[in-house]
């Protein structure tokens, strides 16, 4: 007897959670708003055992079930876009050197960055960027190009921590 408790009130939990759609239950034919009028707008689940006529819900009729709370819809929210930044390294330690600079209103970029190469030019690139012209960029180089000279290579005889040099 305690089986059959234990049972029914499983096959009732799963009726009532929407896992089994049951056939000939109230709602079962479409009688929502006869029998529920405040329930008839609620929406069936879509997932079951589906064990009325093999359908997920008995004739496409909704549960009872308590109504879920709805989402609100996303709202895009557009703003322009707008800033300017500016940033630079001047290490003399190391000798880097660079700079750039940028601003933007709307679809609309400008800006500048520059730079030593390691042959003692500075690189300067000009670049703007729109939706009419696209992306275009002018670099131009200041300064003449300063290789040092190689090291001399000395070949010596003798020893030197203990190997033969030669």
């Amino acid at each position: 007897m305690f089986a059959k408790l234990v049972l029914a009130c499983a096959l009732f939990c799963a009726v009532s959670a929407g896992l089994i759609a049951p056939h000939g239950a109230l709602l079962g034919h479409g009688l929502a708003g006869a029998y529920a009028p405040g329930l008839a707008g609620l929406a069936a689940p879509a997932y079951g055992l589906g064990l009325g006529h093999g359908a997920v819900v008995a004739h496409g009729a909704p549960l009872l079930r308590a109504p879920l709370a709805h989402a609100a819809a996303p709202v895009e929210i557009y703003s322009h876009p707008r800033y300017t930044f500016n940033y630079g390294v001047a290490d003399g330690h190391t000798g880097d050197q660079k700079s750039q600079w940028e601003a933007r209103d709307g679809d609309v970029v400008k800006g500048q960055y520059s730079l030593v190469e390691p042959d003692g030019t500075v690189r300067t690139v000009n670049y703007s960027a729109d939706d009419h012209n696209g992306f275009n960029a002018v670099v131009s180089r200041q300064g003449h190009a300063a290789h040092p000279a190689a090291a001399p290579v000395v070949v010596g005889h003798g020893l030197a921590h203990g190997h033969l040099l030669g």
